[in-house]
């Protein structure tokens, strides 16, 4: 328990609760240096009220789905993700973007309240987080939301294939190929993260170890 509740910054504040949430946030995904003063209730009153008053949102009642909405669709730059307790399978809200700044919340039923999680993984106590659906899991899981060639989301669109001669796999269009010198796995390009064995043609990645035909 104690592992968890290190994973998760508790927001002291009863009302607008939902807005000193995002506020703290925001301020980790981008690296504010008012980050750590934030976590502590300091320093939020002026910017909770420009985001309410930039958002339209009012928290008087709480907060639900509605206000939620609202302020994602302000905060366009960032995808809001609420999870209903320390449920990995339950989302009480997830905003519609790709941002890779994701501002992660909780939603603690009991107390009506919201929380921001910093670590994911941690407050979930599982060891892997899809970067296209935010599904958490220990071992395997299959996205339909992540393209699966270049890892990109949204998946791309099947045009003209092209081949790579580096990692020896075929991508969907000059797009996907694009992409898979760009994106990263674990620190590594795609390119070098998952390779086609030219003697067996079995799906290699970078940590595993390969022997042909085995």
């Amino acid at each position: 328990m104690s592992a968890i509740k290190k994973s998760i910054v508790t927001v002291k504040a009863a009302l607008n609760c939902l807005a000193y949430a995002l506020i703290i946030a925001m301020a980790r995904v981008t690296g504010d240096p008012t980050y750590q003063s934030y976590k502590d209730g300091k320093g939020l009153k002026k910017p909770v009220e420009d985001l309410l008053k930039a958002s339209g949102a009012d928290l008087s009642n709480g907060g639900g789905f509605e206000e939620l909405r609202r302020f994602q669709d302000h905060l366009s730059d960032n995808q809001i993700i609420v999870f209903d307790d320390l449920n990995t399978d339950r989302f009480m809200f997830s905003g519609n973007s790709h941002s890779a700044k994701k501002l992660h919340l909780i939603y603690d039923r009991d107390n009506e309240h919201y929380n921001v999680i910093i670590s994911l993984k941690g407050a979930m106590a599982k060891k892997y987080i899809c970067s296209g659906c935010d599904t958490l899991y220990d071992n395997k899981h299959k996205c339909d939301k992540v393209c699966s060639p270049c890892t990109a989301t949204p998946p791309c669109t099947k045009d003209q294939a092209k081949y790579c001669s580096t990692c020896n796999r075929r991508f969907l269009s000059e797009k996907c190929f694009q992409n898979h010198l760009t994106l990263k796995v674990k620190g590594k390009l795609v390119c070098q993260w998952r390779q086609v064995c030219r003697n067996c043609s079995y799906l290699v990645t970078a940590y595993s170890k390969h022997e042909c035909f085995k």
